[in-house]
């Protein structure tokens, strides 16, 4: 693996979590990013997938030469398992794994788990340190709990498309896993907390984490506000009902660029940018929800400035100005950014089927353990044997598991 200077550099460094052993046994995207990040940081990450029905995210999005490449992302520092699980010699293998494993994840629908002999009785009874982090649409309990779960259907239900989009238009949702991504964060912090936990009281526990929540969280106090207020917060766009001006503007050379005016201290130093000082002494601008009561004249300042430059002349000016401004980039400028160049936000890694890949590197620097990409996501069930091996099974003990359908 290659990054650029400022990023993680060593395949080979321990990472902090380095003697973490973690089973990834989830499906798609939440579960299996979680498990993602903690290999991230060192932790050895074994991918377990139904023999004849591997992770559907081999699958999704576009491939090259027939393999997919969100997989190589998704399925990076991971080694590749297949495993039927329902089978009994599938699960006398879990067993035996989970035996000397550390963390589970898993995102069966309840009681899956429990139905093949699996459940945290079972688990705990040949590893009573284990974690088992849940991860489902819904949780495991409730009047929900049985229903099949998406990150699409969190994205409905916690609010996040109400208040997504113009306000004459509808509902949006994101046309990435936002709710997925979110939930992969709060279930590796989860194990984490866990795991410190375990440190204090020497016994694992269960993580339960239902989709909906965690995305829930990151909108803020719309909870808080309804409760106190009744206030229900509306779709505004690009708009927001907390400052102003802050919204999506056109330059003069047919680009986009972003302004945010949070800071009382910036919303004037871009009002004196744009050559409207006067509105700055309105008793309506000493404060964001007055000023957004105002949005359509300071947007129409702060656009039809924007409108008569350049992308590079708005950037280089709200720079001087010390105004907060970034452009509005798709991927390709995001790739060629000096800022992510700076941070080595975009590792380079070798790939034994396709070569020298480009994608997004770990997800924080640490100045003393860093974490690193070792490699890219493996073929399905392309370690098996070794792990099978590793675990004290014979060749044929392994054949004949094979031979029974298991792996």
């Amino acid at each position: 693996m290659s990054t650029t200077a400022a990023g993680p550099t060593s395949t080979t460094a321990a990472g902090p979590l380095t003697g973490l052993k973690v089973i990834d046994l989830a499906t798609l995207f939440a579960g299996p990013l979680a498990a993602t990040m903690l290999g991230d940081f060192g932790a050895d990450v074994i991918k377990v997938e139904h023999p004849r029905k591997p992770d559907p995210s081999r699958g999704h999005g576009p491939a090259k030469d027939g393999v997919g490449l969100w997989w190589k992302l998704l399925g990076r520092n991971k080694r590749a398992l297949t495993l039927d699980l329902s089978a009994p010699g599938g699960r006398d293998v879990l067993l035996r794994l989970a035996a000397g494993t550390d963390v589970i994840v898993e995102n069966f629908r309840p009681g899956t788990l429990e139905r093949w002999g699996l459940g945290p009785e079972e688990l705990h009874a040949v590893n009573p340190r284990l974690v088992l982090a849940r991860v489902t649409g819904f949780g495991q309990f409730g009047p929900y709990a049985h229903r099949p779960g998406f990150g699409t259907l969190a994205e409905a239900m916690s609010g996040f498309a109400a208040i997504t989009g113009e306000p004459d238009g509808p509902p949006t949702l994101p046309p990435f896993g936002l709710a997925d991504s979110i939930a992969a964060l709060a279930t590796a912090y989860a194990v984490m907390a866990a795991l410190a936990g375990r440190e204090k009281t020497g016994e694992g526990q269960v993580v339960d984490l239902a989709i909906i929540e965690p995305i829930l969280t990151v909108l803020g106090p719309q909870p808080l506000w309804y409760d106190q207020l009744g206030h229900v917060q509306p779709r505004t766009g690009n708009r927001s009902r907390n400052n102003a001006p802050r919204n999506t503007y056109r330059t003069a050379d047919g680009h986009w660029v972003a302004v945010s005016t949070s800071a009382q201290s910036v919303a004037e130093r871009v009002m004196r940018l744009v050559g409207r000082p006067e509105l700055i002494e309105e008793p309506w601008f000493g404060a964001g929800t007055t000023r957004a009561e105002h949005t359509e004249e300071l947007d129409g300042a702060v656009g039809h400035w924007i409108s008569r430059h350049s992308r590079e002349e708005v950037i280089n000016g709200f720079e001087k100005a010390e105004a907060a401004v970034a452009p509005i980039q798709d991927v390709r400028e995001v790739m060629e950014d000096p800022q992510y160049r700076a941070l080595g936000t975009i590792a380079e890694v070798d790939d034994p089927e396709l070569g020298p890949l480009r994608m997004q590197n770990v997800l924080f620097r640490l100045s003393g353990t860093p974490g690193g990409i070792r490699w890219a996501g493996r073929p399905h069930g392309a370690d098996t044997d070794e792990i099978l091996a590793g675990l004290g099974l014979s060749e044929n003990r392994i054949a004949a598991l094979r031979d029974q359908g298991a792996l």
